[in-house]
C-alpha cells in the first residue's frame, strides 16, 4: 500500500463528495478529506495509482514523502 496524496481540481471542488466516492471505488482507503484545500489523503494499492488519476476531477495523484530519524542509540552519521 502507498500513502497518497489526491488534489482535486478547482472545478470539481463542488462536487468534492462524488470525487471522493469515485476514489473509494477505485481503491483508495480514504484517511481524511481536506474539503478546503480540495486534497484527500489516505492509502491505495501501487496498482491502483494509474486508476485513481483517471478519476475525473482529479489534478493529481503523489505518494507522500516519508522520513524516519534514526534511533537514539544510533551511532552520529
Amino acid at each position: 500500500m502507498t500513502h497518497v496524496s489526491v488534489t482535486v481540481g478547482d472545478g470539481h471542488r463542488d462536487s468534492l463528495d462524488g470525487v471522493v466516492e469515485s476514489l473509494r471505488a477505485s481503491g483508495l482507503e480514504v484517511e481524511q478529506v481536506l474539503g478546503t484545500l480540495g486534497i484527500v489523503t489516505g492509502s491505495a494499492p501501487d496498482d491502483t495509482l494509474d486508476a485513481l488519476r483517471g478519476v475525473e476531477g482529479v489534478a493529481s495523484v503523489d505518494a507522500q514523502l516519508t522520513h524516519q530519524l534514526p534511533p537514539p542509540d544510533a551511532p552520529v552519521q
